[in-house]
């Protein structure tokens, strides 16, 4: 599109804004309450959270066949009714999708195959949110290929040429789809509100659903923002220089629903013709990409979607390109080292020290039996070690996460992003594999366990790292002579107090506050039944407040049977309410 736009046009976009804005009117908590409950209920998915010997059946290790096959149907449900209910749920079905330490892997292979490819909107709707999004607006381009590239839930990508020659990848936003999501996400936080309180209380003190869903929120409001993405882009190319044959595009310009960057002439990297790279040009490619997510990760973040579709193979260049930035993730350094020093001690057969850093990684809660749970990991890691390594299957991520199934069972607290991180290992590995199958994955990773280490060490010694440390040992120094003189100055004169308080999660507190109303409710019907019997045989023949003993007898009957119906009521609908995992 060349020149100024003619008043045809203007007339064009100004239609193509009205109907965004009407569409944009008609997404309202009202309405996405209902239909997300009605959708839910024509794909059978509401007695989901009611049902309790479902939510057992999802947490067994071992099931027969017909098990299975009930798992697999509420999974195919799940992904129709995540599907119709748009972007919002096709996000939260691949979130859900990495979380095989929750799931049963009959729902997780269902829900893979969630489709992220809907019919695209109208050219004109998008060329309102351009004309919108930049200074000269349609302008800013030579022209644009109006058959989209590749059309998501969140966003559609167009071929464009730039009025200097340079052609580019124009990442555009839908435009109603920031408001869709910050609708359902308050209809889902309500959801996941109740359902937390259903939990019993060795799992809630494992999963906090509440903290799952905010972070969830928090990651796809990211991926919506172009900005967001254009920084990730930008912050990776400072990987250039240890990275030769994997590169990421250029970036020419963001702003919050759009993003311009370098165009990428080339095939995905599982459809390159089988005679373009040479062997070793498959080898240079799969070194970098694992050099790139490793170090990546030991400096706080990785890249959590390097499936097929996100890597391109670049006709001119010979490198693989990453262009979708969206989903990455931050990591706390610490846990990061600990990863790749249990991916170091799993390799040497170490199992003692690999068990002890996963127990450091996945914190036990009151609940977690912790010599079942070292005794669980410690025969993962030995079986995966003999069977798998140097094998084609012998995959790191898949480790992690099958580590992470089983901290999550025994009620281990999993820290935010593990299991993203556990899936995007996984990936990496599986293109790498597939890219070289001829190398040992593993013996790539173990030549940058000398590098790794030096990382650890170095940020181990840095004094800016330790400044902490550093000051609260010298506070421990110069406090300390002080307090033991206070501490023997009150076991002196016998003052010394010691002062427990014993902590306990929101569910235990309302069972018991439920037993005790029980209790309470039992005694007053005791009560009751007695009284009555007391009057009665208290006015042999005469009567009580005006009232002769059929009268009292008759009242403290129906008062009883009505105390009894209301208890009876009670425990039938705690035990209806309350589904048990």
């Amino acid at each position: 599109m060349q020149g100024p736009i003619t008043e045809e046009q203007r007339i064009q976009l100004d239609a193509a804004r009205s109907e965004i804005e009407k569409e944009k009117a008609a997404i309202t908590l009202a309405r996405r309450r209902r239909k997300i409950i009605s959708v839910l209920a024509k794909h059978g998915l509401l007695y989901l959270l009611k049902d309790a010997a479902l939510w057992k059946l999802f947490g067994k290790r071992k099931r027969t066949k017909s098990e299975e096959e009930r798992l697999r149907q509420i999974g195919e449900r799940m992904r129709l009714a995540f599907e119709e209910l748009g972007p919002t749920f096709i996000k939260l079905g691949q979130v859900l999708v990495t979380r095989q330490d929750m799931l049963p892997d009959p729902v997780t292979l269902e829900l893979a195959k969630l489709l992220d490819q809907v019919p695209p909107i109208e050219f004109r709707k998008i060329q309102a949110v351009i004309e919108e999004e930049l200074p000269e607006g349609l302008e800013t381009f030579a022209w644009i290929d109006t058959a989209p590239l590749g059309s998501a839930s969140l966003a559609q990508v167009y071929k464009a040429g730039l009025k200097d020659g340079r052609t580019v990848a124009l990442k555009v936003v839908r435009p109603t789809v920031e408001k869709l999501f910050q609708t359902d996400i308050t209809v889902i936080k309500k959801m996941v509100t109740k359902l937390q309180k259903r939990l019993p209380p060795e799992l809630s003190a494992a999963v906090d659903m509440n903290t799952m869903v905010a972070d969830y929120y928090s990651s796809a409001m990211d991926e919506l923002d172009m900005r967001e993405e254009a920084r990730k882009c930008m912050e990776m190319q400072k990987y250039r220089n240890i990275t030769e044959y994997v590169d990421v595009p250029e970036v020419y310009g963001a702003t919050k629903n759009l993003l311009l960057m370098e165009y990428i002439d080339g095939w995905h990297i599982k459809d390159f013709p089988v005679d373009f790279l040479a062997f070793e040009e498959r080898v240079k490619i799969m070194v970098d990409l694992i050099h790139l997510y490793v170090q990546t990760m030991l400096d706080g973040h990785y890249y959590a979607d390097a499936h097929g579709s996100n890597i391109i193979i670049d006709k001119h260049r010979k490198k693989a390109v990453i262009i979708d930035w969206g989903m990455t993730g931050r990591m706390d350094s610490i846990v990061a080292q600990n990863l790749m020093r249990f991916i170091m001690h799993a390799q040497l057969n170490q199992i003692d020290d690999a068990v002890d850093i996963l127990t450091e990684v996945n914190v036990p809660t009151i609940y977690t039996d912790i010599v079942k749970l070292k005794d669980e990991l410690k025969t993962l890691v030995l079986h995966y070690v003999d069977s798998y390594q140097g094998h084609k299957r012998y995959n790191y991520g898949r480790l992690v996460m099958e580590a992470i199934r089983i901290s999550m069972k025994n009620y281990c607290r999993i820290p935010s992003g593990l299991a993203l991180w556990a899936k995007g290992f996984s990936a990496t590995e599986g293109v790498a594999r597939w890219l070289c199958p001829e190398i040992s994955y593993g013996k790539v990773v173990e030549t940058y366990e000398i590098p790794i280490l030096k990382s650890m060490l170095s940020k181990r010694f840095d004094y800016r790292a330790n400044a902490s440390l550093l000051v609260e040992t010298s506070r421990l120094f110069t406090t300390f002579p002080r307090r033991a003189n206070k501490i023997m100055e009150h076991l002196a004169d016998n003052k010394l107090r010691l002062n427990i308080q014993v902590q306990s999660d929101t569910v235990t507190r309302n069972t018991l506050n439920q037993i005790v109303n029980r209790v309470v409710l039992g005694l007053i019907t005791v009560a009751v039944i007695l009284t009555t019997g007391f009057v009665i045989a208290s006015v042999p023949d005469g009567t009580f407040l005006g009232l002769d003993k059929v009268t009292i007898a008759n009242i403290g009957l129906i008062a009883s049977v009505a105390l009894i119906m209301f208890s009876l009521w009670r425990l039938f609908r705690t035990k209806k309410q309350r589904a048990r995992f």
